[in-house]
């Protein structure tokens, strides 16, 4: 098998405010293995808070490529990575994914069959789910524009970012985006940031305004932390950080409302299979979620979209421009495409996820003049 490599700059149509800082770009390497003239595509995000960079998830691959080396055929080195003993141990879990999910496409494409055929989905339809859609820490006046704009597109779920500061803040944004989407599904996500007796306080405001759950209130590495609090919590609550690999799932079944499964986090497909069997019969529920990255990045955990309760797949919705296209979402649905493999094709135009985000900026700016020079700034 063949592997090549290639760095991208990712840019997004905004910059994104969380509890933790600002992101307005990440850098994407796409792994490319080829086999009998087939090639199939993975892709890895470089991620300051999992403390990988470009250059070492480009030496890493490269690494990768060697053991790929030893295998006569993609489908053998497939099975050896569901198997964990195709890359080291210590390889990072976006490294494992992004090269499970190269072997998949190039699996896919072989057999002819879609992702979710391959992993034994028996449904006749294609996976699909209504995805979240991230508002960050912005003015209440912006979240509700930006809420509006979103409802309208067709967005059923909004995901809004909190942990400001002041609390009061994170309210009356949430209050603002319930006004401007009063039907909206309402996630929301501190990453973090509160204190055990500052979540007490707060989660019964949050309920009164009609969120249906948080995820990862508390500051990551006191999941027993988490889980006390989960037992009286008025919302469920998702473990996100505090949740990275199957050991952990195990932990928290049956003690919080829900886990949050990032195939970046956890080291892909197979094992957010092996976290989905965990949690059966539990009472924790699956949630799907991502990083920022393109179409491609995003793609694998759409092929599982129907084995989760939330889903939280806008990574490539946040982009100014999108290089890979196939599994939709501007009209608040992700769907896995029908064609061989991961589905997703590269594009050099824009598409109408960019288009999408212009039309929601735009959107945003008139009626912020509308509104007139008095308002509150967004």
């Amino acid at each position: 098998m063949k592997t090549t490599l290639r760095t991208a700059r990712l840019r997004l149509a905004e910059p994104l405010r969380i509890s933790r800082g600002v992101m307005d770009a990440r850098d994407a390497v796409w792994l490319t293995v080829e086999h009998g003239g087939v090639r199939g595509f993975g892709e890895a995000v470089a991620s300051a808070y999992y403390g990988l960079d470009a250059g070492a998830i480009r030496r890493l691959m490269c690494h990768a490529a060697v053991g790929l080396g030893k295998f006569a055929t993609p489908e053998s080195a497939l099975e050896a990575v569901a198997e964990e003993t195709l890359l080291p141990r210590d390889t990072p879990p976006a490294v494992t994914a992004a090269v499970e999910a190269a072997l998949l496409d190039l699996a896919g494409k072989r057999a002819g069959l879609p992702v979710h055929r391959l992993l034994g989905s028996n449904g006749t339809a294609a996976p699909a789910a209504d995805t979240a859609r991230t508002i960050g820490i912005t003015s209440p006046v912006r979240a509700a524009l930006t809420a509006r704009c979103l409802a309208d597109a067709g967005f059923t779920v909004l995901k809004i970012k909190g942990g400001s500061p002041d609390p009061a803040d994170d309210i009356e944004r949430v209050r603002a985006v319930r006004q401007a989407a009063p039907h909206a599904r309402l996630l929301l996500d501190p990453n973090g940031a509160w204190t055990v007796a500052r979540a007490r306080k707060l989660l019964p405001r949050f309920a009164a305004l009609g969120v249906e759950a948080v995820e990862q209130p508390t500051l990551p590495g006191d999941p027993e932390g988490l889980a006390r609090l989960a037992e009286t919590s008025p919302l469920p609550l998702i473990a996100d950080e505090d949740a990275a690999s199957l050991d952990d799932a195990r932990r928290l079944a049956g003690r919080v409302h829900g886990v949050n499964v990032k195939l970046a986090k956890c080291g892909g497909v197979h094992a957010a299979l092996r976290i989905a069997d965990a949690l059966a019969g539990s009472g924790t529920e699956l949630m799907l979620g991502c990083l920022t990255a393109s179409s491609l990045g995003i793609a694998p955990a759409v092929h599982l979209a129907d084995r989760a309760r939330w889903t939280d797949l806008d990574g490539h919705l946040l982009l100014a421009h999108d290089p890979w296209t196939g599994i939709g979402g501007e009209n608040g649905t992700v769907r896995a495409p029908g064609a061989p493999g991961l589905g997703v094709r590269a594009t050099t135009q824009r598409t109408q996820r960019g288009q999408r985000a212009q039309q929601v900026q735009r959107a945003q700016r008139g009626q912020r003049g509308q509104r007139g020079q008095g308002d509150p700034a967004p």
